[in-house]
């Protein structure tokens, strides 16, 4: 009820001395109200019958011992069912001759504790810092002045190597400031020293695409402290480029936030529309795309991201990167930057018949006057199709695969062939071989039971 309102009905007894009694019968405000206003009224005046909140609104009206008891308990790791921490509330009460708290009192007494004292409390100083200390978001000034590097391994399947189910690996590179994304790679088997460098590879150079304008050396790549991005490897091609690599706090990903969203934005918005997925309403995804198609996939919608409006900028990443316009640093050419990225050099001898690496031959008709001679040898291991040749860090040429010079293959493709051939062999084996063993056995002398039998070869005898 409002001052006015109160005023309206108190009114007919201060100006027109209607007894407050009659005013409780016909108002059917209490006798005691009318009475505490009527004294308000002749104390304070008119603004005293306004309507004002209680001393103890918002405030538990709970012995402090209880209120204390019930924290007690509700800090303590493992912390009791709300059920029980009620009972034993109301336990405790009753043993000190206090009233005891209703169920309600004790789950507002619970939800009113400050959350981060009970994340440090029931899940400990690692859990609290991660939720609840402050972090401060730092955006690099420019563009390429930062780059964040991840990868994550998606929540698809893909048909792998002999029809089997493959869940692949996403590599990103970002630019900091801008949010773009410069460079990925999308792959299967664990993340390594070659696919940082293949995502690297992409991001630096120019794309072919002229709408996806992100390129050029960064002066810090950020990056965590996976067994991939702490190779010498990438220590030796960063000294090369002059690039600044930071490592990540152990077991502290805040740094990487910003990667870590937009591989969020990859579940959420492209493998929620893909088959094959992997998540809730999906028992048994059947993997349907093969990695190049899902490689397309993930290409398509990072050009989508580069073109939209980014929330927080208010613009896109492209034009976020492109800003005013400015000159990015390069390479000197390509196949510098692939000396630098593609693999650890691997030394071969150029034979009369080619270069044998993997079990192929490689051939260039440049490679003539290095007959008999050692050379350097770089490869791009998502196609073994052709490497490239190296003599004392000058590029040489480009040698192909003669027996499968429109095929390409990957050198894990190649390895899994290989592992197959060698399963089919020794399956092949082991099924002669008893049957080898049997034929010299007497036919009417049986085995003895539970005695595993001796394979032995015919020239065994």
């Amino acid at each position: 009820m409002t001052g006015d309102e109160r005023w309206r009905i108190l009114r007919l007894h201060v100006e027109d001395q209607i007894p407050l009694a009659v005013l409780a019968r016909d108002s059917g405000v209490a006798l005691r109200t009318l009475q505490r206003w009527h004294r308000l009224y002749r104390n304070v005046g008119g603004t005293a019958l306004d309507s004002r909140p209680r001393a103890d609104t918002g405030t538990r009206r709970t012995a402090a011992e209880t209120v204390t008891f019930i924290e007690r308990l509700a800090l303590t790791r493992p912390r009791p069912a709300l059920a029980t921490l009620h009972r034993l509330a109301v336990d405790e009460a009753k043993r000190s001759g206090r009233s005891a708290p209703s169920y309600a009192t004790v789950r507002q007494i619970v939800q009113a504790l400050d959350p981060a004292l009970v994340t440090l409390a029931l899940e400990g100083p690692t859990s609290y810092r991660d939720k609840h200390e402050l972090v401060f978001r730092r955006r690099a000034e420019r563009p390429n002045q930062t780059w964040q590097a991840d990868h994550t391994e998606l929540d698809v399947l893909v048909t792998g190597v002999g029809g089997k189910p493959d869940r692949p690996w996403l590599t990103i590179v970002m630019d900091d400031y801008s949010r773009g994304i410069c460079g990925y790679t999308v792959f299967t088997g664990a993340p390594s020293a070659i696919n940082t460098a293949l995502a690297l590879r992409q991001a630096i150079w120019r794309k072919t695409d002229p709408a996806w304008a992100m390129c050029g050396i960064p002066d810090i790549l950020h990056v965590d402290h996976g067994s991939d991005f702490t190779s010498h490897h990438l220590e030796r091609t960063a000294i090369e480029l002059r690039i600044r690599i930071i490592h990540s706090t152990v077991g502290r990903p805040q740094g990487r936030g910003k990667i870590e969203r937009f591989f969020r934005t990859i579940n959420t918005e492209l493998l929620a529309t893909l088959p094959g997925r992997i998540g809730p309403g999906s028992r048994k995804p059947q993997p349907t795309l093969d990695l190049p198609a899902l490689d397309q996939a993930v290409s398509a919608f990072i050009s989508t991201y580069n073109e939209r409006t980014h929330r927080e900028l208010g613009l896109s990443p492209r034009d976020a990167w492109v800003a005013e316009g400015w000159l990015p640093r390069m390479p000197t050419s390509l196949e510098e930057l692939d000396g630098l990225l593609l693999t650890v050099p691997k030394s071969r001898v150029v034979q009369r018949d080619g270069i044998h690496f993997q079990g192929q031959r490689y051939l260039a008709p440049t490679l003539a006057p290095f007959v008999g001679h050692t050379i350097t040898i770089r490869y791009d291991p998502r196609d073994i199709s052709e490497i490239r040749v190296y003599d004392r860090n000058i590029f040489v040429c480009v040698a192909v695969d003669e027996a499968h010079p429109n095929l390409r293959m990957s050198l894990r493709d190649i390895e899994t062939a290989r592992r197959a051939r060698r399963k089919q062999l020794r399956h092949t084996i082991n099924d002669r071989i008893p049957t080898t063993a049997a034929r010299e056995e007497p036919r009417d002398v049986a085995p003895a039971p539970h005695r595993r039998r001796l394979r032995t070869y015919e020239e065994d005898e």
